[in-house]
């Protein structure tokens, strides 16, 4: 039985619905996250899911119990927030212990719990401080805390690094990563930040203007996107896109090369619009058989063993290439850039998939 499920969910304010009838299931000990531009409902559906939001339409049940009119506290759900919501005037150990007390949970074992989930955590000399005192990093450690000692079935992450400064939150993640394997609790994340999403989560939901674009696992959605938003939403560098026009069975590219494309399930129009899409990663030195491309470098960023080649073709698309080359091309010269037909994906004019056979041609 999944811990979560969504049937048919929707969200409306007034007129205006943000959900649009979702359904996912969301199995029991997994770490779900749910990534997305700003504005496309991923907190607001995590919010539902916490009993903050009202729910419109469909259905919540967790462990297979309807929990549409349930307050938070009987869906046994915790949140842990974007900002940190710590008390000042308490202590670490009374802010983590704080929810158990009005609950009523006798003062032992508020303090075994308490003593455990700051051994977890790694913040155990820190019990007595102020938060004040503390760190941006370990303030938000005592607020996970305190969703621990709760017990909860679910925990609700609604983007809880994004406070921190880059290294800190490097570092955050690999400690959530430690305590989700080490606690095996239901866990659903929500983030802007699709690094995150591929490096924490068993399984990505995608989500675009209330609906949900793809789910998967995190290789599944980066090597096998459904549509041209994920393909581009997912990885950084974000993938290149190439125009071009597809006729009697080929793909011509506005930036010269020809590429013979075989659609499965049928015959795509004559003159279609149709994009190219190529990852940063799969352009390399060229040889035959692969679809070449002329391009002016115009900066080199360098992340030690590893540098992007920002570019532009002869037609003026922008191209981002990766290169582990310690002798990267300088700025200013000329480059050819190669892919294999095998790294090559399609996306007809309304951005979604074309599956199919490549065959990279000479240009014509």
């Amino acid at each position: 039985m999944p811990a979560l499920e969504l049937a048919s969910f929707t969200k409306s304010y007034g007129t205006l619905e943000v959900i649009h009838g979702i359904d996912l299931d969301i199995e029991e000990g997994s770490f779900t996250v749910f990534v997305g531009p700003s504005g496309c409902g991923k907190s607001t559906l995590l919010r539902m899911i916490a009993g903050l939001e009202k729910i419109t339409g469909g259905e919540l049940r967790i462990e297979g119990a309807r929990m549409n009119e349930a307050n938070p506290v009987e869906r046994g759900v915790t949140m842990v927030f974007q900002n940190y919501a710590l008390y000042p005037h308490m202590s670490v150990r009374k802010n983590i212990g704080f929810g158990l007390k009005m609950l009523g949970v006798p003062r032992d074992q508020i303090e075994e719990r308490v003593l455990h989930a700051a051994r977890s955590l790694q913040i155990e000399p820190l019990l007595d401080r102020k938060p004040a005192q503390l760190s941006g990093g370990q303030r938000q450690r005592v607020a996970i805390g305190r969703a621990i000692v709760r017990e909860p079935r679910l925990f609700l992450f609604d983007e809880p690094l994004s406070n921190l400064d880059a290294e800190l939150r490097v570092a955050m993640r690999v400690e959530l990563a430690k305590l989700h394997q080490e606690i095996g609790a239901t866990m659903i994340y929500v983030t802007h930040d699709q690094t995150e999403a591929l490096t924490l989560a068993d399984k990505i939901v995608v989500l675009r203007d209330g609906r949900i674009e793809q789910q998967g696992s995190p290789m599944e959605l980066y090597e096998d996107p459904a549509n041209e938003f994920v393909a581009g939403f997912i990885g950084s560098p974000r993938m290149n896109f190439l125009p071009g026009h597809y006729t009697a069975g080929v793909i011509a590219l506005e930036a010269g090369p020809c590429v013979a494309f075989a659609p499965e399930g049928g015959a795509l129009a004559e003159g279609a619009a149709v994009k190219i899409g190529v990852r940063p990663e799969h352009f390399g030195p060229g040889s035959a058989g692969l679809l070449q491309l002329p391009a002016h470098v115009d900066v080199i960023e360098n992340l030690g063993g590893t540098r992007y080649i920002y570019g532009s073709l002869e037609t003026g698309l922008n191209i981002i290439a990766e290169t582990r080359d310690p002798r990267p091309p300088k700025p200013g010269s000329a480059l050819m850039l190669c892919a294999a037909p095998e790294h090559l994906l399609a996306f007809d004019a309304a951005g979604n998939r074309l599956r199919g056979r490549f065959q990279v041609k000479a240009a014509a």
